[in-house]
């Protein structure tokens, strides 16, 4: 019942019944870094362009020429992966998604080759339509979600695991990979020279080494976690979507497309205003569906168009990603999209020690609606108190800020429930200290373990229990939702110590003492050289680095061109989507930019059967 009821209301929202050619949706930022910057650190050129970027989203880095890594799935392999069934013209409904056929690779790109293929004839050959291009493809994508304007089914195959199947990427020989290899004789080299094969094995821009990257605040999360620290695979077919959604723990997001047709990506600002923004358009549109599940935003099964939160003053950007491109995610920013044909992608999470904020926040909203998180945000940020010497001066600011938060916090409310009755039991009971010079396998089961009974939070430095029950455990904010028993009941148990966690903050807050009377004096040695060098009547001009860029936020009127659209336009202006595919000899690498899959041998599709009359 409550499924027509919002068939019903989701028809009823709609007042257009046809929609102008085009989706306006103004483009999102795409860097050109050189090839010296290439070779350094991605963090670093991340940094650098972040005060850019960020304030769209998302944003595209076009690796420069000379770069062209193997596709290393075996594209011959026997072995099947799963696929997710989705429905296009039910993606407004938050409609979990059904199982779909499972394929081997090759399997799945003749599939999808031929389903694109017949898509083409149907839609636009036969009928004297003109050429296929991503912008009516876009339109067409958007008739069926927005206005049901056909029903239409695809098979994605979304999340497959790297390190049960396949990379897309070499595996590292110099322990930078979690699912790789170290051989003593290859960490003894030089870095290897761009654009060789080692130099793809061990680059920092390979998705499955760039959460052990120097500056990477991940490269202390040494338990395996897929989509965290190992990469996802995708296979894609023509329409087939990544619904809106945020990355875990408000984390980055890097994701490479290896090769076949272009994928279509939206993007929104990760401020706190445009991504609370987002969640009410999701709540006023679904409402009756939350009510049944109230965390569906993070099931990533839903997809609703852009002109809903243009209608409500959200900005929203979009980007066009080619083979060989990379597209980067910013802490909480929405983000969505669909593939235009056939195609391979893969994608992992990463986190700059500027992540530490949105961390925080990440971990008091998951809270609010007890969703666990992916790891403790209290261990990590002790553990990162323990490499200092990895992080900048504003970098330590803001662990110092969240050290203060949580620290103020975790005495404050021990204070009051001791005050109120609980017991402390730390003398009569042995608990095991909590590892703090990283987060491993072990660390994250014992974790697991004490998960707060309302919040599903980590209870890291302290727990309350009750004697009625010998598994429920309560973080200190909701100890007197956990029963009706009488306060002497319940007894504490404290993994950290006051002191070890003043400590803490006290060894921080030395640190950046340091750094900030290194700072002074290198700027004060700056200010000698400069006045010695500087006339007295224009002091000012030895300040002078050349005009101030004009802010970012008035880049983001709609019209205007983001940095670099207008040049990624003109590099793509004469690409056509093509959905033939070659196998290459022993799978080992496909053309790109276009897929080609030999369609000599004929295959059903196996998409639902509504697909047979686009």
């Amino acid at each position: 019942m409550e499924e027509k009821l919002l068939q019903q209301a989701i028809a009823n929202s709609r007042v257009e019944t046809s929609r102008p050619q085009g989706v306006d949706v103004p483009m999102g930022p795409t860097f050109f870094p050189t090839v010296e910057e290439f070779t350094l650190n991605p963090l670093v050129y991340i940094d650098k362009i972040r005060p850019i970027a960020e304030k769209y989203g998302v944003c595209k880095i076009v690796p420069p020429p000379g770069w062209n890594p193997p596709l290393c799935v075996d594209m011959k392999s026997g072995k099947q992966f799963e696929t997710k069934n989705q429905k296009l013209h039910r993606l407004q409904e938050g409609v979990t998604f059904g199982d779909g056929d499972e394929y081997t690779p090759g399997e799945y790109m003749k599939m999808a080759s031929e389903t694109a293929t017949r898509y083409q004839d149907l839609n636009y050959d036969s009928i004297g339509k003109g050429p296929m291009t991503p912008e009516k493809l876009e339109q067409d994508y958007w008739n069926m979600v927005d206005l049901q304007s056909k029903k239409y089914s695809v098979e994605y195959g979304n999340d497959i695991d790297t390190g049960k199947f396949w990379s897309g990427f070499p595996l590292s020989e110099r322990g930078r990979a979690h699912n790789g290899s170290t051989r003593r004789a290859k960490q003894k080299q030089a870095e290897p020279v761009f654009g060789t094969d080692d130099f793809y094995k061990e680059t920092w821009w390979n998705l499955n080494n760039i959460s052990s990257c120097p500056g990477s605040v991940l490269r202390h999360v040494k338990c395996k976690i897929t989509g965290i620290n190992i990469p996802w695979l995708y296979f894609g077919c023509l329409f087939s979507t990544f619904c809106w959604h945020n990355e875990d723990n408000y984390l980055y997001s890097i994701n490479y497309h290896h090769a076949g047709a272009p994928k279509q990506w939206y993007g929104v600002p990760g401020t706190r205003k445009d991504a609370d923004g987002l969640e009410r358009i999701f709540k006023n549109n679904l409402s009756m569906k939350m009510k049944e599940v109230p965390d569906l935003l993070h099931h990533i099964t839903t997809m609703f168009s852009p002109r809903l939160l243009q209608q409500a003053n959200i900005p929203v950007y979009k980007l066009l990603q080619y083979p060989g491109e990379f597209v980067v995610t910013f802490p909480r920013a929405f983000h969505g999209g669909f593939s235009m044909g056939p195609n391979i992608g893969e994608a992992v999470n990463f986190a700059t020690s500027d992540w530490i904020s949105h961390g925080s926040d990440a971990s008091e909203r998951y809270r609010s609606y007890a969703r666990s998180a992916v790891f403790s945000h209290d261990r990590l940020t002790f553990t990162l108190a323990r490499y200092l010497e990895e992080h900048s001066l504003p970098s330590c600011i803001m662990l110092e800020k969240e050290l203060e938060r949580v620290i103020s916090e975790e005495l404050r409310l021990r204070t009051r429930l001791l005050e109120q009755g609980v017991r402390d039991v730390s003398s009569q009971i042995s608990l095991p200290k909590n590892r703090l010079d990283q987060l491993d396998e072990s660390s994250a089961d014992y974790d697991d373990k004490r998960l707060c009974f309302s919040c599903k939070h980590v209870c890291f430095f302290s727990a309350v229990a009750c004697e009625c029950s010998q598994s429920k455990v309560s973080c200190l904010r909701h100890s007197h939702y956990m029963c009706r028993c009488q306060t002497h009941m319940r007894y504490m148990m404290m993994w950290s110590t006051v002191a070890e966690m003043t400590e803490t903050l006290e060894k921080v807050q030395k640190h950046i003492s340091q750094l900030t009377k290194e700072k002074d004096g290198i700027v004060a040695k700056e200010i000698d050289v400069v006045a010695s060098s500087t006339s007295v009547e224009s002091p000012s001009k030895a300040f002078q680095t050349g005009p101030l860029p004009e802010p970012v936020e008035s880049r983001m009127i709609y019209g205007e061109s983001a940095p670099g659209a207008e040049q990624d336009k003109g590099k793509h202006k004469n690409f056509r989507l093509d959905f033939s595919v070659d196998h290459i000899e022993n799978g080992a690498r496909l053309l790109k930019p276009r897929i080609r899959i030999s369609l000599s041998a004929t295959t059903s599709s196996k998409t639902d059967s509504e697909n047979s009359t686009p």
